[in-house]
């Protein structure tokens, strides 16, 4: 079934964050230190930053954190088979 997002229910999700702040949500593990979160509610994107607090998720923070984890990833698939 497909939801539906009506321009009242857009007013008040963004009313219910402002009055009580952001839900969020990990929505992608970047590393396991640098991670990107996203609103329940209102659907802001975030993510950590170099001093560990959050920043919003700008195209050129999304493209560094995807540089990021493709590194990540290269380093801790080396590191396992050099192991075994």
């Amino acid at each position: 079934m497909k939801k539906t997002t009506t321009q009242h229910s857009k007013k008040f999700s963004s009313f219910f964050c402002h009055l009580f702040g952001h839900h969020y949500v990990v929505s992608k593990k970047v590393t396991e230190h640098i991670k990107e979160y996203k609103c329940i509610h209102c659907g802001k994107e975030v993510t950590t930053d170099v001093s560990g607090t959050l920043s919003v998720l700008t195209p050129q923070m999304q493209e560094i954190n995807n540089t990021l984890e493709d590194m990540y990833q290269k380093r801790k698939n080396r590191t396992v088979q050099s192991v075994a």
